[in-house]
């Protein structure tokens, strides 16, 4: 660590024994023990500090596509019911009435954040719904100060 040999060490040794005394070395050895071990205690947690607020050993979550063997080839049951006749005749050209979905916007931003993100980004992922900002297009997202994510670069299409 700060490179001293073992001539050195014996020269530190004999200064310490002649300025201290040999009744007080063992004292003064337990306190340097001491602070040693706290200051590594204080570095570790502050390291765990750091790397818990930004999330450094968070692993990144892994989607592997399903391979052909693993895909059951029983089709699924239908959940919902198919129109009755009736209910074709109400809506004219006899097709389901339209599923009313919740709009996904393209991109999203955690509250207290500087980043913003398209939806498919992995970081996504880590936002908590009640934390996570809706963005419809990337000039909303700059007007409001937020910055482009650099792991997914969000882009707008033309």
């Amino acid at each position: 660590m700060f490179d001293i040999g073992l001539q050195e060490m014996l020269v530190i040794g004999v200064l310490a024994l002649l300025v201290f005394g040999p009744s007080k070395l063992p004292e003064l050895g337990r306190m340097v023990g001491r602070a040693m071990r706290e200051f590594r205690r204080a570095s570790d947690e502050f390291r765990s500090t750091v790397e818990t607020n930004l999330h450094i050993n968070d692993p990144e979550p892994i989607i592997a596509p399903p391979s052909p063997a693993s895909v059951d080839a029983t089709p699924v049951p239908v959940t919902a019911p198919l129109p009755s006749e009736a209910e074709a005749a109400l809506t004219g050209d006899g097709a389901a009435p339209p599923a009313t979905a919740e709009p996904i916007e393209p991109y999203c931003a955690q509250r207290g954040s500087r980043l913003f993100h398209r939806r498919e980004c992995s970081w996504v992922a880590r936002i908590p719904d009640n934390e996570r900002i809706d963005i419809k297009r990337m000039d909303d997202a700059r007007d409001q100060g937020f910055v482009t994510c650099p792991v997914c670069e969000p882009w707008e299409s033309a």
